[in-house]
């Protein structure tokens, strides 16, 4: 069983910390020992937002989310990593804030529980779910090659922008990057009908336990979506 936890950055100290040693661990898995989205100051962040996935026995966190919220204070990552090689990336963002925006960030899966379709399946869609609680006019995300379709087919569209019609090499020279746009959060217009269709499950009921299946077979996952603190407009 897992257990799905969406909550405020700030407010979690403990769980945002298995967070961080999680995805450390995993980008050194994959030879990734410097990334932007990797620094960890987003911890003291209250524009952050955090979906977490916990192995239910262990209590281990193998897997995670983050949305941040574009404020003037808080520069997204993807607004610091694409600055280095574009920066029409500040009026991109700042265009999309007047109606609120976040990016998806920090995307990992632990290999221990890889073909599960957690990570690239499960926790966009949760991820994407928070968005209608925290009020967000529009979602962005620089995703990995893997979790471009997966993306699309929950409702982004690529975002040609900036950088190479929407490319980048990041974070590696050898890995290709992709900036994504999900302009209607809401009503996800783009989004494929059976992706629509869970994404608002998780909207409406945002905490019950159901039978999840992936390439492993069924298992099954606790939800609990509900954002106890999701005002973050009034600290700006």
């Amino acid at each position: 069983m897992f257990n799905f936890k969406a909550f405020r950055a700030i407010d979690e100290p403990e769980r945002c910390q298995k967070f961080v040693q999680g995805h450390s661990d995993v980008l050194k898995q994959y030879g990734v020992t410097k990334v932007t989205s990797s620094n960890n100051d987003w911890v003291k962040n209250p524009f952050v937002y955090v979906v977490t996935v916990e192995e239910a026995e262990t209590e281990e966190v193998v897997s995670g989310l983050r949305i941040h919220i574009a404020h003037p204070d808080y520069p997204l990552p993807m607004e610091q990593a694409v600055s280095q090689v574009d920066h029409k990336i500040f009026s991109l963002v700042k265009d999309y804030s007047a109606l609120g925006t976040g990016e998806v960030s920090g995307l990992w899966n632990s290999k221990s529980i890889s073909g599960y379709g957690i990570g690239a399946v499960l926790l966009i869609r949760a991820g994407i779910a928070i968005a209608t609680q925290i009020n967000l006019g529009s979602l962005l995300a620089l995703v990995a090659e893997y979790t471009l379709k997966p993306s699309l087919q929950k409702g982004f569209e690529i975002e040609s922008g900036i950088g190479n019609s929407g490319t980048f090499f990041y974070p590696k020279l050898d890995l290709v990057a992709t900036s994504i746009v999900m302009k209607d959060p809401k009503n996800l217009p783009l989004a494929d009908a059976s992706e629509r269709e869970r994404i608002f499950e998780l909207r409406e009921k945002v905490q019950f336990t159901k039978i999840e299946e992936g390439p492993k077979g069924k298992f099954e996952v606790n939800y609990d979506l509900l954002l106890t603190n999701n005002n973050w407009r009034n600290d700006i």
